[in-house]
């Protein structure tokens, strides 16, 4: 965009006397200007960069980037890379896709669910598991079986087959617990899926002294880190891949699971890489919200109200009681004003006390 010391036929101070302003301003507000385009430019740059190996990283986990990579003063804040990134049409929109691989009904024995979601302390004291599949150029699939760590949500075991089968399952936690030192410290959970309660997948972990554990319902929440690590890889990775053969697809996911525990930051580790909270301890704050809402559990002997209902009920208790005080104290008012019209007309008649009304 030229400025107007770019023009033959408009004077800068002509222009600048009719809006109060003095040429000073002008050129100090044309030099702020080019300093924020050429910063601008850099961010997007920058921003690029980040996205040719994480096409999807979202603008919150690019903003904590960005903060990395930059001198504080010249790095966008939060709501300015929004701005930035939309007017670009650089803001990433999520697509949702759903494809059963659980095979639940089956007779195969089941365990309790002993992880419950609860929070951890430090790694490779619960691992999550799951399957996933790959589709490919020609239609075929190819199903990813992922060990997951619930504390620094690192991929600590993966395997790419052709069949949904047992194997690929098997051979994902082989490798991850060679890696272990002491196996039986740790919980293995899952879904109810047939691979992960056959008689071969719980002997071995049977035989490394690992706990099973395994979810009670078919809710994906009861297994959310594992369900939430599948479509990370696919919405951010490998759905943008080109992927016609099994060794091509091999390469893409190998590549995709390198990124995500090395490079890409979680809300729900401070936004940390899943390699990073896996070298600390300690509780970790998460950086995202909830807004699910548990519902009233019923039960044959009590209702088990949650922290929502609990709320609720002291609130109505407060109103009750205020509205209770009120009530009292409007018919003692109308008890008095009604006496004082019947001692008029007979003062021998004896009105009943407000505690017997």
């Amino acid at each position: 965009m030229a400025g107007l010391h770019e023009s033959e036929d408009i004077s800068v101070s002509r222009v600048c006397a009719l809006l109060g302003k003095t040429k000073q301003a002008y050129y100090e507000r044309l030099h702020t200007f080019s300093k924020e385009r050429t910063n601008d430019e850099i961010i997007l740059q920058i921003v690029c960069e980040i996205r040719k190996e994480m096409p999807v990283a979202g603008t919150r986990k690019l903003y904590y980037e960005l903060q990395n990579r930059m001198e504080s003063v010249y790095a966008p804040g939060r709501d300015y890379l929004f701005n930035l990134l939309r007017y670009y049409g650089l803001l990433i929109r999520k697509s949702k896709r759903r494809v059963r691989t659980t095979m639940s009904f089956h007779q195969f024995h089941t365990y309790p669910n002993l992880y419950n979601n609860s929070l951890q302390k430090e790694a490779n004291r619960v691992w999550v598991s799951d399957i996933t599949y790959i589709r490919l150029c020609n239609g075929d699939f190819l199903y990813l079986s992922l060990i997951t760590d619930a504390y620094s949500h690192m991929i600590v075991g993966w395997n790419l087959s052709e069949s949904l089968g047992l194997d690929g399952a098997l051979n994902a936690v082989k490798k991850a617990i060679g890696k272990l030192d002491h196996p039986e410290l740790l919980i293995h959970h899952s879904d109810r899926g047939i691979q992960y309660c056959s008689h071969a997948y719980t002997r071995f972990l049977k035989e490394k002294g690992v706990r099973i554990s395994m979810t009670q319902s078919g809710n994906p929440r009861d297994n959310a880190i594992a369900e939430r690590v599948n479509g990370i890889l696919k919405h951010e990775w490998l759905d943008h891949y080109t992927m016609s053969t099994f060794q091509q697809a091999l390469q893409q996911v190998s590549s995709a699971i390198n990124l995500y525990n090395t490079k890409r930051r979680h809300q729900s580790l401070n936004y940390m890489t899943p390699v990073q909270a896996a070298q600390i301890k300690g509780p970790i704050q998460r950086r995202w919200k909830s807004y699910y809402r548990t519902k009233t559990i019923l039960t044959d002997e009590k209702v088990v109200p949650n922290e929502f209902t609990n709320k609720n009920n002291r609130i109505f208790e407060a109103q009750s009681k205020r509205f209770s005080k009120e009530t009292q104290s409007i018919r003692q008012v109308d008890s008095e004003n009604f006496a004082s019209k019947l001692d008029v007309v007979n003062p021998n008649i004896t009105l009943p006390t407000n505690d017997n009304l």
